[in-house]
């Protein structure tokens, strides 16, 4: 029996939710299909027209998002960019509760941000119900090479995660953090400048 909830709303608040998978606006994912189909297929010079498909497929665009090739995503009116985002290829972002990408963010190549999930029990799982709950990037956030992160999880300004790790949990600022499930291994410091002499 379908739910009289308009998730179509409650997917763009902050709050984490559960539905079944017709509850879902498809006719939203159909558009973001369209657009990303199109923005794959443009050529190296076709910048204003890729401009456009940026601006009509996230919720909130930048002129310094760079999505990569082969970039994926359920919805995209969900992704926000508050600045530059270079986002290498083959990342996937499961945008079914808000995405939001601070400045200076670096997403590696094949990054999941995950903000969906399926029912535990197997018996609601096959019957399409899931959850949601929003992630946050706050600004200057560097993510390595496969990691995941899940519904639900902030990562603090300036934090780095490290290749392959899954996040779990909320990230604080200013670390290093690596691992599966992603634990923080140090803060960084003066001592991790790079020098150019």
């Amino acid at each position: 029996m379908p739910s009289n909830k308009n998730y179509f709303e409650i997917m763009q608040t902050q709050e984490p939710y559960v539905s079944r998978h017709f509850d879902m606006p498809r006719e939203k994912q159909q558009v973001a299909k369209r657009l990303l189909r199109e923005l794959d297929n443009l050529g190296e010079d076709q910048g204003e027209r890729r401009a456009e498909i940026l601006k009509e497929l996230f919720g909130t665009y930048h002129p310094l998002a760079f999505p990569g090739k082969n970039f994926m995503c359920d919805y995209g009116f969900n992704i926000h960019f508050h600045g530059l985002a270079v986002i290498n290829y083959n990342v996937v972002m499961l945008d079914t509760s808000p995405i939001n990408i601070g400045a200076g963010a670096f997403i590696a190549p094949g990054v999941c941000l995950a903000c969906s999930g399926h029912a535990i029990l197997a018996e609601q799982r096959c019957q399409g119900i899931g959850t949601s709950a929003p992630i946050t990037l706050e600004d200057n956030v560097w993510i390595g090479a496969n990691a995941t992160v899940i519904g639900g999880v902030t990562i603090g300004e300036g934090s780095v995660i490290g290749a392959g790790s899954v996040v779990i949990h909320d990230i604080p600022a200013g670390v290093i953090a690596a691992g599966n499930p992603c634990k923080v291994i140090r803060p960084i410091t003066e001592a991790d400048r790079l020098s150019l002499d």
